[in-house]
């Protein structure tokens, strides 16, 4: 463990949140691409800091996945959807053995054992899990639903407003017998 942190926020380098009992407190072992950080939170409190610090609250974030995909239990969070930083939960968020694993980072996975999957991440780091191989890819499927339908709602919007904006066929300001 590099280092100590006293707050966190995820960002598009951060891969996964992990619970670590130190002392009597459970904080966050937090790994990204290229370094790792103790967090003296436990990793749904980075996930809900996050989404505070990227102007929506997790219950918001939490409510809207609902709406968009129709699951109401495990839901994988759009933390900052236009940046593609979306988090899933391994198991109850408020249980303490929860990991959030950012899917974007996730290249494969595979069974390793009846509750054990290994996840390998882009950067080739691999991670075993103390779930089964299902649940990781359900929330994989979850978390690409949710990105799929968010993107196409943000790209639906910019479309929207091209069209309402756009320039109405040009016309030029001067008649054409000025220059007769």
């Amino acid at each position: 463990m590099n280092q100590h942190l006293e707050e966190y926020e995820v960002n598009s380098f951060t891969m996964l949140l992990e619970p670590v009992q130190y002392g009597s407190k459970l904080f966050t072992k937090v790994i990204e691409i290229s370094d790792e950080f103790l967090v003296p939170l436990k990793p749904l409190d980075v996930i809900k800091n996050s989404c505070k610090y990227f102007g929506v609250d997790y219950e918001s974030r939490k409510k809207g996945t609902k709406q968009l995909i129709g699951y109401t239990r495990k839901v994988p969070i759009a933390i900052e959807p236009s940046n593609r930083i979306f988090f899933f939960p391994t198991t109850s968020p408020a249980g303490n053995e929860c990991i959030w694993i950012s899917s974007e980072h996730v290249e494969n996975y595979r069974r390793i054992g009846p509750q054990q999957t290994l996840i390998t991440f882009r950067n080739k780091y691999t991670h075993v899990l103390p779930v089964s191989y299902g649940m990781i890819e359900k929330q994989m499927l979850r978390t690409s639903l949710l990105k799929t339908k968010l993107l196409q709602r943000i790209e639906g919007r910019k479309m929207s407003f091209y069209l309402m904006d756009r320039p109405k066929t040009l016309q030029a300001l001067e008649k054409s017998h000025d220059y007769e």
